[in-house]
């Protein structure tokens, strides 16, 4: 196996545990943390809390990187418009996330603590979880077509 291939494949796996952190929150974590907050959501708050913000905030870097060198390494390439399209798109996500989908779930899971539903709350949840499952099938297929680019020569 050559240096260029074992890159791609980095990037694919690094790409690739982006996705099973999203499939894995949106099938474990989500629908606790929000079955009758703000109660459910002590999960993310005191010692023993939840904390993936570790996780989301070193996979990220490593994922940009690992794109940007692949595109260096692969730019004469068949390989160039796979990555660049999910590349792009992966930055695409990264601003959207940035913007609207982080803040909003890092306020909504610092909400205090209440015996009593709030449906603020949850309706805001709501529509969060109906636009991340959009942005997590919009990832999918920019997975897909990156795994397809691994498929192609990374010859001249």
């Amino acid at each position: 196996m050559n240096y260029k291939n074992f890159i791609y494949i980095l990037l694919c796996l690094s790409f690739s545990m982006i996705l099973g952190a999203s499939v894995y929150e949106h099938l474990a974590v989500w629908p606790n943390a929000f079955a009758a907050p703000p109660k459910s959501l002590t999960m993310f708050q005191g010692d023993f809390k939840l904390s993936p913000e570790l996780f989301w905030k070193s996979i990220h870097p490593i994922t940009l990187f690992l794109f940007i060198v692949n595109l260096i390494l692969n730019w004469k390439s068949e390989r160039k418009k796979y990555i660049l399209v999910a590349m792009i798109g992966y930055i695409l996500i990264a601003i959207v996330a940035f913007a609207y989908f982080s803040p909003e779930i890092i306020l909504l899971t610092k909400t205090k603590y209440q015996d009593t539903v709030n449906q603020e709350i949850v309706s805001r949840f709501s529509l969060w979880e109906t636009l991340s499952f959009f942005e997590l099938a919009f990832a999918i297929i920019l997975a897909i077509t990156l795994f397809v680019g691994l498929t192609k020569n990374n010859n001249k």
